[in-house]
């Protein structure tokens, strides 16, 4: 079956998520039809996933956003004043993993210093559009299955190199001056009220529902 308007499309995303026990936020976007927070892995240690159908397009985008840790962004910087050309050289690998992933990506890494040194990596996202005509059930939760392991795999290659942080997310230079988008005001919106509604939160810690409320 072909989803060819965004109605259908939200109907049947929504069911899909049910069906996999996925629990999810509505978020209010003015730029979107459809803006879900979804928690993937369906486990303690889940993290957000955006679904959205943006307003005026026939595709659905699936993307999860991650803030590095504080204590490794310190320790990227020890390392750059170590070795310019390695922290440059383990930049570059991090985008050819991502590159390699077939999966849209941002990297947001700080601001070069007076020295034209790059700064720490601050953040990433991973995303992954799907077109109403080729969406399915099995194409969603494998989209979402994709960006999930991508991202856990820039997750372990930061921790591995850099340690597992102090448990506070670090600064991101490039939402200076942004707001998060927020919740809906609606408790009747909620699916569950275990769901973060900041998309911008680190991996530092361990998933825990009451900090999510």
């Amino acid at each position: 079956m072909q989803y060819v308007d965004a109605k259908d499309a939200t109907a049947v995303i929504r069911r899909w998520l049910d069906d996999e026990n996925l629990e999810y936020r509505v978020i209010d976007d003015g730029k979107a039809t459809l803006h879900l927070h979804v928690k993937y892995p369906p486990t303690k240690d889940g993290h957000v996933f955006n679904i959205v159908i943006p307003k005026e397009r026939s595709l659905i985008l699936v993307y999860s956003i991650t803030r590095v840790d504080q204590g490794q962004q310190d320790e990227m910087m020890s390392y750059r004043e170590e070795d310019l050309i390695g922290w440059k050289g383990w930049l570059h690998e991090i985008r050819m993993h991502l590159t390699r992933s077939m999966l849209d990506w941002v990297l947001h890494v700080g601001k070069e210093d007076e020295q034209n040194r790059p700064g720490p990596l601050q953040a990433f996202n991973i995303s992954h559009p799907i077109w109403f005509d080729g969406l399915t059930q099995n194409e969603l939760m494998q989209t979402m299955r994709r960006v999930w392991l991508t991202k856990l795999s820039i997750i372990h290659q930061i921790k591995f190199d850099y340690g597992k942080g102090i448990g506070k997310p670090g600064p991101v230079d490039d939402w200076k001056g942004k707001k998060p988008i927020s919740r809906s005001g609606q408790n009747s919106a909620l699916k569950s009220a275990e769901v973060d509604f900041d998309e911008r939160a680190g991996f530092g810690q361990s998933f825990d529902p009451s900090e999510w409320a």
